[in-house]
């Protein structure tokens, strides 16, 4: 299990009880930090104490109200419960969660939403506080308890340092939906005023903290297991690098995590009748250097013993307190366990606060020997370590010696196998191959003196050794584009210096600007990504993304993975909120941030898939994007034709209309989106390339000159020119000159109408400045102000430009036809009637090749990006193959929606909150 319920110390007022003297005999294992609790339960760690209580709580165990005055309150974790709870308790405590890791994985911590939520580690509510959230997993923690986080984030590919055997559900605490319920029992396993109950990140089901044993360990990844792209088919080469990078995750917290252990009662002073103080406390040399340390609250008269006790249960330590001792700070005073510190500032009192003796250092005893945890690096049955004695004599060898022996694999060769040490932060977790000859109960002695904490989340592996080759792939982008590659070549080595015999081009994007670096030295990868991040060229700042590689022949033959591609600059903050849902639900590694690097990255890390599908979150402008990207990369991907679905974040969503994707995402479920993917037709749509060469065309330029290069956009949904195209230039520029007002759709329509009315008295007399050919037909233009050519039967956020009157001289419009329907429009009063249903547009011809003409400049638009065309002239035709688009299925959504209402079809977004 890998439970994340590592809570901060309780309150002062909990550290008030008076308990029993510690046992002589070192129990380490599973023992609780500080005195034997009075109270035992089932789960370790734990240290209970009777509590009365003053309003009403609920228990974390079984969420049910604590009926009476009397409670159970864990002096380290804040758990509180029922006496009856404490049998059947298996919520572990905060300060051995540790070491129930199996692989150590980072948690990728950004800044948490402003719903509701449970501290998974001091188990207290983060509305209100400043609070982080894991962008790939459930965890959210205050920012000063993230530090007391350990590193059990989803483990999402392997990076060859330590396998993994049967897939096994991912168990998190806690921030579960009321009415999630057991999957053992059927009954409610949630709350709202607790952190109570687990869930599995991977198949989403729900339990009872009491009930999960209950359940079959192996994971089946749950009803999107066919579009999951397993952990197990992605490889990932990532030593050097957190897994921010990792997951391409724009580090936009700027809480800096390993300068988070101030205690926010720093400061406090007690009240004069309290007969409390605060003694400032440092875990180790690091704390002090950094100036970081907790708050422990103590009588004015304690035991110098149970000021250890108090010290180790702010730090979550769960070691025998004999082993430890406070030092004063900037001295070599200690405190013996028969002094009894006398706080009431007497004459011979040296540690008074007035002297500024508050302020002590928690170290560890030495020892001559210990006992150490060495966990096995490979698949294997039994247990997940063995344990071990050190000595001063003990180097790693003799070590590895020992535990191979414990493992019935003494007769192989130690030199075949390393002993790893991994040291598991919360941000990163680092990992150190000890040399043979290293003596193992020094490097103990050096990390507890550098950090307690730190030791507390360090372990040991023994690892075989294997020459497996580096391989970290860089995408590099924002490079000139359409270079040969012996260009890009030289333009890499004279900006980012890189050495040719570590560093080879796997592949080329010319039309995109980019190409792909395999390095074989993760120092070499580190420096050239973080080298690119600072460097332009041509006047563009470089990016640099890391890309993983998906071992597709592994996919099962039912899985069709699914690319997510979110632009987190569309609708406001609700792509930001989708990015982290979809991340939560599925594999981070096909979840992309469009804004960060476009649709390449995705596209390139999916190259090899036999068959997948695309999602698109964003608006037209979006979806026309990922199109033109892979209509340019379609001979270099494997699946030529990927389906593409649609989350329609902009403003007219004209597209997603058409393909029963809605006018605009409005908070729907995550899990219900993609159900509703997988779940989708398959249907036809063209696309059209327009060719605009401008000409100038008057009288005196009889020579046709040139006033710029031509240049070829393609079209998706509707060309424009007029003033149709003259209202989405007004708009975009209003946009681009204050973005940040234009954040909903209804702000946006608003400043669409807003810009119409200053256009009521708008005359072009367009019909005199075009010349329309329709396949080779000159074709007479009425008396118009706008001239619209519709590929899909939706235009100006769902509008019928076209109209549903049948007419003998035109066929019934369709997505597929390989036809452009011809429009046109008197002005901004006749467009308000289309919008409202009043009146449909000027029919004025259908036809699969167009050829304008155009005598003066002109404001155009395609799909939506518009800008002012000079004169000249412009095709529109055919663009290729047709695109494969995914068409919600009515029949299909309404079972899903029922099937929803299940609780084993509760989605972990629901549970969340509904992102």
């Amino acid at each position: 299990m890998a439970d994340s319920g590592r809570p901060r110390p309780a309150d002062p007022d909990a550290a008030d009880g008076r308990t029993a003297s510690p046992l002589t005999v070192k129990k380490r294992a599973q023992q609780s930090p500080g005195l034997r609790a009075k109270y035992q339960s089932s789960a370790p760690g734990h240290c209970f104490k009777k509590v009365t209580l003053t309003k009403p709580t609920f228990c974390h165990g079984c969420s049910d109200f604590i009926w009476g005055l009397v409670g159970f309150l864990c002096e380290v974790c804040n758990f509180m419960c029922h006496e009856k709870c404490l049998k059947t308790l298996r919520t572990v405590c905060t300060c051995v969660a540790p070491s129930l890791v199996r692989v150590p994985v980072a948690h990728c911590f950004g800044p948490a939403g402003q719903k509701k939520r449970f501290c998974c580690v001091c188990r207290k509510q983060t509305e209100g506080n400043t609070a982080l959230r894991c962008e790939v997993c459930e965890l959210h923690v205050h920012a000063d308890c993230a530090a007391f986080s350990c590193a059990d984030c989803r483990s999402c590919h392997l990076d060859g340092t330590v396998e993994q055997d049967t897939f096994h559900h991912h168990w998190r605490e806690g921030n579960l939906a009321s009415a999630a319920r057991c999957e053992v029992c059927r009954r409610s396993c949630g709350s709202s005023d607790v952190l109570s109950g687990t869930r599995c990140e991977w198949c989403g089901i729900t339990s009872h903290a009491a009930c999960y044993l209950s359940v079959p360990p192996e994971c089946a990844l749950g009803r999107l297991r066919c579009m999951l792209l397993h952990p197990a088919c992605v490889r990932l080469d990532s030593r050097n690098f957190s897994k921010m990078h990792c997951y391409r995750i724009t580090e936009s917290c700027s809480h800096d995590l390993d300068n988070s252990d101030e205690d926010p009662s720093d400061g406090q002073t007690a009240p004069p009748d309290s007969g409390k103080q605060f003694l400032k406390v440092f875990d180790g040399d690091d704390a002090v250097k950094r100036g970081f340390f907790r708050s422990v609250p103590i009588f004015r008269a304690t035991r110098n013993q149970e000021v250890v006790e108090a010290a180790l249960r702010a730090f979550y330590l769960p070691d025998d307190p004999q082993d430890f001792e406070l030092q004063e700070l900037g001295s070599l005073q200690r405190l013996h366990s028969d002094d009894i510190l006398n706080r009431n500032g007497g004459p011979d009192n040296r540690s008074s606060l007035k002297d500024g003796g508050d302020a002590w250092l928690l170290r560890n005893k030495p020892r001559d020997a210990d006992v150490i945890k060495v966990y096995v690096g490979w698949s294997r049955s039994g247990a997940d370590f063995v344990s071990v004695s050190v000595s001063e004599s003990s180097v790693a060898a003799s070590v590895l010696t020992e535990v191979l022996s414990q493992l019935d694999r003494q007769d192989e060769d130690v030199s075949n196998f390393s002993l790893m040490e991994v040291c598991m932060s919360s941000k990163q977790v680092q990992r150190q191959t000890l040399t043979p000859q290293e003596k193992v109960l020094d490097k103990l002695q050096e990390t507890r003196k550098v950090s307690l904490r730190q030791m507390n989340q360090t372990r040991f592996y023994v690892v075989e050794n294997r020459n497996r080759a580096v391989q970290v792939s860089l995408l590099i982008g924002g490079l000139p584009v359409m270079l040969t590659k012996e260009e890009y070549v030289q333009l890499i080595q004279e900006h980012l210096a890189i050495k040719s015999h570590l560093v080879a081009v796997s592949q080329v994007y010319d039309s995109q600007g980019a190409l792909v670096l395999q390095i074989t030295c993760f120092s070499e990868a580190e420096r050239i990504y973080m080298l690119a991040k600072d460097t332009s060229i041509s006047g563009k700042t470089l990016t640099s993304l890391v890309v993983p590689e998906i071992v597709h022949d592994q996919l099962g033959e039912d899985v069709c993975p699914l690319l997510v591609f979110v632009n987190t600059k569309s609708g406001g903050l609700k792509g930001r909120e989708l990015l982290y849902s979809f991340r939560k639900l599925l594999n981070p590694h096909q979840v992309f941030d469009i804004s960060n690097g476009g649709p390449l990255a995705g596209l390139h890390t999916f190259r090899q898939v036999p068959r997948f599908r695309i999602l698109v979150c964003g608006g037209d402008g979006t979806v026309g994007w990922v199109l033109g990207v892979l209509e340019a990369l379609r001979h270099k991907l494997v699946c030529w034709e990927p389906p593409i679905g649609i989350v329609p974040l902009g403003t007219g969503n004209d597209l997603a209309r058409i393909l029963r994707w809605g006018p605009g995402y409005s908070g729907e479920d995550p899990h219900h989106i993609l159900v509703s993917v997988d779940e989708a037709d398959e249907v036809l749509m063209d696309r059209w390339t327009i060719l605009l060469d401008a000409q100038d065309i008057s009288e005196d330029g009889k020579d046709n000159s040139f006033l710029e290069p031509p240049k070829i956009v393609q079209m998706n949904n509707y060309f424009g020119l007029g003033i149709d195209a003259e209202l989405s230039l007004d708009f975009h520029l209003a946009r681009e000159d204050d973005p940040d007002k234009f954040t909903s759709r209804f702000h946006n329509k608003g400043v669409y109408v807003k810009v119409g009315l200053q256009k009521i008295s708008y005359t072009r007399s367009l019909h005199k400045e075009l010349q329309l050919q329709v396949d080779a037909q000159n074709v007479p233009l009425p008396n118009i102000e706008g001239l619209i050519f519709l590929n899909i039967p939706s235009w100006g956020s769902g509008a019928d430009l076209w109209g549903s009157e049948v007419d003998g001289r035109y066929g019934k419009p369709s997505i597929d036809d390989g036809l452009l329907e011809v429009v046109g429009v008197t002005g901004v009063v006749h467009m308000g009637q289309v919008q409202s249903g009043l009146r449909s547009g000027i029919r004025i011809a259908q036809g699969n090749y167009i050829r304008l003409t155009v005598s003066r400049p002109i404001p155009v638009q395609v799909d939506g990006e518009p800008w002012i065309q000079p004169p000249g002239h412009i095709i529109i035709s055919a663009a290729g193959p047709k695109v494969r688009m995914l068409r919600k299925s009515k029949q299909k959504q309404k079972k899903s929606a029922a099937g929803s209402r299940d609780g084993r079809s509760e989605s972990p977004s629901t549970r969340d909150g509904g992102r």
